[in-house]
């Protein structure tokens, strides 16, 4: 008897899981969107009040560093209509232009990428994957720079905790392994033999940098918890939901990654 599997019953399968994520994801942004607007100060990098300055690093580093790192399938004009929603919501909170278009550019950037899915080139679809992973590393920047200058303000120590270690570590790893994919897969590019033997590290590479990510969110999660002493109410049940949501969205990424590689 053959029990083979089909190419298209994973494929099937992923683009499922791959649905799922998209909710997932869509569902953490809007969490973290009424979580920062409705019950913290808002977000402004630019802002007198420090605590709106904090505000811009968890939003940047999730879009950025999570979200847009963990998408690429499909749903252009979903993740099209999302951008610009983000876009004109934040310049009416933050009334920032710099902000407002990264998020817009990132969002449309997450649509577009596909790398498993979009029908065009194997040489198009390695361009889509680095800028768009390009467009989370400028986010990311720019929610670090944000919390440092929250410690600034507020005179206090950077480094210390178990959530900045881990998410230092992760933006750095991160950078590396996007300079190393830049360099053995599209500029100058190495041989097919060494880009054969690289390809797994770099796949495995980048599934456990954004299982680190999402470790860093929920620590950071947890340690906002903490400062603001909350137990009960609902604003610690919003917290809690958007822990999930991000948790959840990165193992239904992974899981959809690991079955496209049999398709």
């Amino acid at each position: 008897m053959d029990y083979s599997i089909s190419r298209e019953t994973y494929r099937r399968s992923a683009s499922r899981i791959t649905m799922i994520a998209h909710l997932f994801g869509v569902t953490a942004i809007i969490l973290l969107l009424v979580w920062l607007l409705h019950y913290r100060e808002g977000l402004n990098i630019e802002s007198d009040d420090p605590y709106r300055i904090f505000n811009v690093h968890p939003f940047l580093m999730f879009i950025g560093f999570i979200f847009l790192a963990g998408e690429g399938k499909k749903l252009l004009f979903l993740f099209y209509c999302i951008s610009i929603f983000a876009f004109i919501s934040l310049f009416f909170v933050t009334n920032n232009w710099l902000v407002c278009w990264m998020v817009h550019a990132g969002a449309i950037r997450a649509a577009m990428m596909a790398y498993k899915t979009v029908p065009a080139e194997h040489q198009v679809q390695k361009f889509l994957h680095m800028f768009v992973h390009l467009a989370a590393i400028c986010l990311g920047i720019v929610g670090i720079h944000a919390v440092f200058k929250f410690h600034d303000r507020q005179n206090l120590t950077n480094m210390y905790s178990l959530h900045s270690w881990i998410g230092m570590g992760t933006f750095c790893l991160f950078i590396l392994q996007w300079l190393f994919g830049l360099s053995t897969f599209l500029f100058p590019q190495a041989s097919s033999l060494t880009r054969a033997r690289a390809l797994p590290w770099h796949v495995c590479g980048g599934r456990a940098l954004l299982y680190m990510a999402i470790c860093a969110a929920e620590t950071g999660l947890m340690e906002k918890f903490g400062f603001l002493r909350l137990q009960h109410g609902r604003e610690a049940h919003l917290i809690n939901f958007l822990g999930l949501a991000i948790l959840l969205f990165g193992i239904t990424v992974d899981l959809s990654v690991a079955l496209a590689r049999y398709v």
